[in-house]
């Protein structure tokens, strides 16, 4: 409760609270309607349009690597990579919505949120395992929901101002949400 608006909401909101809801609103989400009934409530020109917008983080993702040359499978982890940049807009459209949001001090609020949902994806991984999850596991190794998710990021580029030839500004950004 003690730490910063922006780094909760960068943090446990992105990664979290905003990941999940964003479930709700997925391509499984939309097969349960708003009492937990299994019963489609999207428009199937909806839902075509919505499979349109996560083939874009398919083919992102399948371009990404893990150490020996292993590619992600992008069609595997697409559900979980469309939730975390969907928690990610989530959380940021929230923590501007806080009194004083547009106070002054907002650009070390916007880093402290990014560097927030950055450590909180932070880990280590044997090569040997991440060999293993690329093929199994509908996650995507730590690096990419961090890396992945911020580089389709707008905000991310400006509020660090990093210039579109960077490997962190992706040329076709995915927008979903």
């Amino acid at each position: 409760m003690s730490w910063p608006d922006a780094v909760n909401y960068g943090a446990t909101g992105a990664t979290t609270v905003g990941h999940e809801m964003t479930h709700g609103f997925d391509d499984e989400g939309a097969r349960f309607d708003g009492r937990g009934n299994l019963r489609d409530w999207w428009s199937p020109a909806d839902l075509k349009k919505f499979r349109a917008a996560t083939q874009c983080i398919s083919r992102q993702y399948s371009r990404f690597s893990v150490p020996g040359g292993m590619h992600v499978q992008g069609e595997l982890v697409t559900g979980e990579a469309a939730a975390d940049l969907g928690g990610l807009v989530l959380a940021w459209r929230a923590l501007h919505t806080l009194p004083g949001a547009a106070a002054g001090g907002q650009a070390d609020a916007e880093r402290e949120f990014f560097i927030a949902f950055a450590h909180a994806w932070a880990g280590a991984m044997r090569p040997e395992q991440a060999r293993e999850l690329v093929t199994t596991d509908p996650h995507p190794p730590a690096e990419f929901r961090t890396n992945g998710t911020l580089a389709d990021d707008p905000s991310f580029q400006k509020v660090f101002a990093i210039p579109r030839s960077s490997r962190m500004v992706k040329s076709e950004r995915c927008v979903i949400w």
